[in-house]
């Protein structure tokens, strides 16, 4: 009886501790223990501007200049510093500019080109916008790796929306409809905590269309905030310079005159004309030695420098000027003040289409023009989400992107 009795202890003793351990323990199974709670990041999106999204090429072409070449497998167009010198220039503007379709008032590239924007998502591709990573291709970077270092993850909570620089809102459906869909993703795949956009130039605007078209309720769930890095808000007058004489994009080594070719042919650039709700339809805008040409008269301007399509571009793209209606999210809008910027342009001659006219200077932040950066003020009142402003004297449109105290501000908002 003894042994009996024994034995039943030591069965109940192991059928006890093995509770621990056995499959058919009564303890709740892995999957729905609650895993330690980590900090919540918000995870950002960064939403580059002109000319900050890598963009590859791939040739097909029926005919091209003499010393380019037509056929081609995939390879990077932007930024590649070798293409964008004399002579490869030449070939870089054939590819990469645009032609006007009057009837669908959209665009397309040049015939047997084909365009794509890589890697949708994935922040490398606008933390360098040459993706050999050559010093002279940094963007986003500096943000990025500060990100990191405070506990982001590439790809996982830290995200990239690179899109067609060269296009207007107007044609950037799908854009609109990826972004929404890398928004909710993001959010889901992050324990549901709402995004942060960190938008540059004409990324803020871009931005902006973005947040119109989505619903109150829409925002309220999945959008914490968006910090703005010198939004082009309301256009700029070296939009308009870009049609007048072309950028040099600040190099000695590139000709404005060759790159024209292909950047007035880009609807982005009749999108960043001056608005006429910061502009007034009065002031003047150019001048020559018998005539000036103001807000109004932009048109003639376009027909005098014999490029009338341009004002077609601007009647397409103006629709998303002057709606100006708040984003509806927390807003944090940083600009750089102080610098010089070109305000106007001045002719020698009355002939504007032979001629480079000489800036006249205002003041910004050396690309956008003071009463743009400042635009986002107007929102204040308008809508119920917080709107902060800070202007950095001395910063320029590129420089805000690795200012220390720009780091300082977005880690304070993001609470790292």
């Amino acid at each position: 009886m003894r042994q009996i009795l024994f034995l039943l202890f030591i069965l109940l003793t192991i059928f006890h501790v093995g509770q621990g351990f056995w499959p058919f323990s009564r303890k709740k199974s892995a999957a729905s223990i609650k895993p330690k709670e980590e900090k919540r990041l918000s995870p950002v999106i960064l939403v580059p501007g002109d000319g900050g999204s890598q963009v590859d090429a791939k040739l097909n072409k029926s005919s091209s200049p003499i010393w380019c070449a037509s056929k081609s497998d995939w390879f990077n167009l932007w930024l590649n510093l070798e293409l964008i010198v004399i002579p490869a220039v030449y070939c870089w503007v054939d590819n990469v500019k645009l032609y006007y379709d009057n009837i669908t008032r959209t665009t397309h590239n040049t015939p047997g080109v084909e365009i794509r924007i890589p890697g949708w998502g994935d922040p490398e591709v606008v933390e360098w916008i040459d993706p050999t990573h050559n010093k002279a291709g940094a963007y986003f970077k500096d943000i990025a790796n500060m990100l990191v270092d405070m506990g982001y993850e590439r790809r996982k909570n830290l995200h990239g929306a690179p899109y067609d620089f060269r296009k207007a809102p107007n044609e950037h459906k799908q854009f609109f409809i990826d972004l929404k869909k890398l928004v909710e993703d993001t959010y889901e795949a992050n324990y549901q905590t709402p995004v942060t956009f960190i938008t540059h130039s004409m990324g803020s605007p871009m931005t902006l269309v973005f947040l119109r078209q989505q619903t109150i309720e829409w925002k309220d769930k999945y959008v914490a905030r968006q910090i703005s890095l010198a939004g082009a808000w309301a256009g700029s007058i070296k939009a308009l310079k870009v049609f007048a004489m072309g950028d040099d994009l600040d190099s000695f080594f590139l000709s404005g005159k060759i790159l024209k070719a292909e950047q007035i042919t880009n609807p982005s650039s009749a999108w960043l004309l001056p608005s006429p709700l910061f502009w007034k339809s009065s002031e003047v805008l150019v001048e020559t030695p018998s005539r000036v040409y103001t807000m109004a008269q932009m048109q003639e301007f376009f027909n005098d420098i014999g490029y009338p399509t341009a004002w077609e571009m601007r009647k397409d793209t103006l629709p998303y000027t002057i709606n100006f209606s708040p984003p509806g999210v927390e807003l944090h809008c940083l600009y750089g003040d102080g610098l010089d910027t070109v305000e106007r342009l001045r002719y020698k001659k009355d002939d504007v289409s032979d001629d480079t006219p000489k800036l006249i200077m205002g003041i910004g932040d050396g690309t956008v023009n003071r009463r743009s950066l400042q635009a986002c003020h107007h929102w204040a009142g308008y809508q119920t989400s917080n709107i902060s402003t800070l202007a950095l004297s001395g910063v320029d449109h590129m420089g805000i992107l690795i200012n220390k105290d720009v780091f300082n501000y977005i880690k304070n908002v993001l609470k790292l």
